[in-house]
């Protein structure tokens, strides 16, 4: 695949900075994307003009970690940059840092935890007009892929993809082609039309109900960090573009009264309730509510016991696998495997046989650890929220998660660790393992974070029904 032909399946914005990652390496890359508007020029018409209907969380808060800065500025130089210019905001939690660390002076390297973040229709603008114009990329909106073309087999026993068909009947010839059309990939259904053995997957509804309001004006003050859990709910209040934000109230999705939440005059009398957050809701709000339920965590691999199920195709971020959206992981790990892809065809350029496992290989060290780090978070907070709700005591969770919380709350080095391991630029397992950190766990094992002020269940259950 040397300086080979690369089609990229989705124009969304990790298929957009990986066909602009292999065209800077020299590849000619082509991306297909089925829904037909190209990308608007300015914030206000990519937020409120863009159809996007096939990514069905286009218009809710997405997160856009200190990781994917760090890989905009090493492998899309510029990109940065550019979001600024769209009036993307610089952010630094330090700023959300709680008054008991009592030390809050800088460090050397704080940078490393600055955001650059924006909504995500005025984010995948940019990333499209960024692609556009590199040497290499075409991008064609309106054009559907239905299946994938057989070519001749690389490895006995294991098809191999030479190209896509589209809804129109052209055969267009690839090298390789990659999956990057998110969780309602289709492209299970096109490699069993190939033969293929099914791809293992693991796929579970995640449990979890988003509602999100957007604002506008002067940016809030904090008076708390941006993600906090409250028995029953989670709040996010998420500093976005052009002095825009979303406060969202996350809550299982079997959580029947919380349906409420989507009337607006419900959610702003249930914000008002928190009193660390209720005066995010004081600014002028665009209509309605935003809901969606029904997410899956999912995995799914194209390599079993080290044997491709298929060459000459792959599939990147959320089309291999995708957890819970509060977290705000999903680009910065769809990123983290675009450049995985892209450093396994520098190793196997020309050999498909190879690069599949390698590829996996590859997922699996840099990548993997992050996915099941989220999914193992995701399922301990829905049973605890479950058991809240039900008036059960909450299931012991990880000691040491526990006395780490409790510990950054009053130590502003294990609070900078703490954010590298929410803001997707360490493992725990990375940041429990260091000396300094691992002591501090040790002290206060046994211990836990004070719940942050606000109604309790019983209160949280009248605010929704006044």
């Amino acid at each position: 695949m040397d300086d080979g032909h690369v089609v990229v399946c989705g124009a969304g914005v990790v298929g957009l900075a990986l066909a602009t990652m292999l065209a800077g390496e020299g590849r000619s890359v082509t991306v297909l994307e089925a829904d037909p508007a190209p990308a608007p020029d300015g914030a206000d018409a990519a937020w409120s003009g863009w159809p996007r209907h096939g990514v069905a969380q286009f218009r809710q808060p997405h997160c856009v970690f200190p990781r994917f800065r760090h890989l905009c500025d090493e492998d899309l130089p510029g990109v940065t940059d550019a979001l600024l210019a769209a009036g993307c905001r610089s952010f630094d939690p330090l700023d959300t840092a709680p008054p008991s660390l009592g030390d809050h002076a800088s460090r050397p390297d704080d940078d490393r935890f600055r955001w650059v973040t924006g909504r995500r229709p005025v984010l995948e603008a940019v990333l499209a007009s960024w692609a556009e114009q590199q040497p290499g990329v075409t991008i064609r909106r309106g054009v559907r892929v239905t299946g994938l073309v057989q070519g001749d087999r690389a490895t006995r026993g294991v098809p191999r993809v030479a190209g896509v068909v589209t809804d129109d009947g052209e055969k267009l010839r690839a090298d390789l082609v990659v999956d990057a059309m998110g969780r309602r990939t289709p492209s299970d259904a096109w490699l069993a039309d190939l033969g293929a053995t099914p791809p293992p997957r693991t796929a579970e509804d995640s449990g979890f109900a988003y509602y999100t309001r957007y604002f506008s004006g002067p940016l809030p003050e904090w008076r708390i960090g941006p993600l906090v859990a409250h028995g029953t709910v989670t709040l996010l209040t998420l500093p976005s573009d052009n002095d825009t934000w979303s406060v969202t109230v996350c809550g299982a999705s079997r959580d029947v009264p919380l349906k409420n939440l989507r009337d607006p005059v419900c959610f702003d009398r249930v914000l008002h309730g928190f009193p660390m957050q209720g005066h995010w809701v004081d600014a002028d709000a665009q209509p309605g509510v935003a809901v969606m339920a029904g997410v899956l965590d999912r995995i799914r691999s194209l390599v079993v016991d080290g044997a491709p199920v298929v060459t000459g195709f792959t599939a990147v971020g959320d089309a291999w696998a995708c957890t819970n959206p509060s977290a705000g992981r999903g680009i910065s790990i769809g990123l983290m495997h675009a450049r995985a892809l892209r450093d396994t065809l520098r190793e196997h350029p020309d050999d498909p046989a190879a690069f599949a496992p390698a590829f996996q290989r590859l997922t699996e060290d840099r990548v993997a650890p992050y996915v099941h780090a989220q999914l193992r978070t995701d399922r301990a907070r829905v049973a605890e929220m479950d058991a809240l709700r039900r008036g059960e005591p909450a299931p012991a969770g990880d000691p040491d998660e526990a006395a780490f919380a409790a510990a950054a709350m009053e130590d502003p080095e294990v609070f900078r660790a703490l954010l590298e391991v929410v803001m997707c630029l360490a493992l725990p397992g990375e940041v429990l393992a260091r000396p300094r950190i691992a002591d501090a766990v040790a002290r206060r094992r046994g211990e836990a974070p004070a719940p942050p002020p606000g109604p309790d269940r019983r209160d949280l259950v009248a605010l929704l029904a006044a």
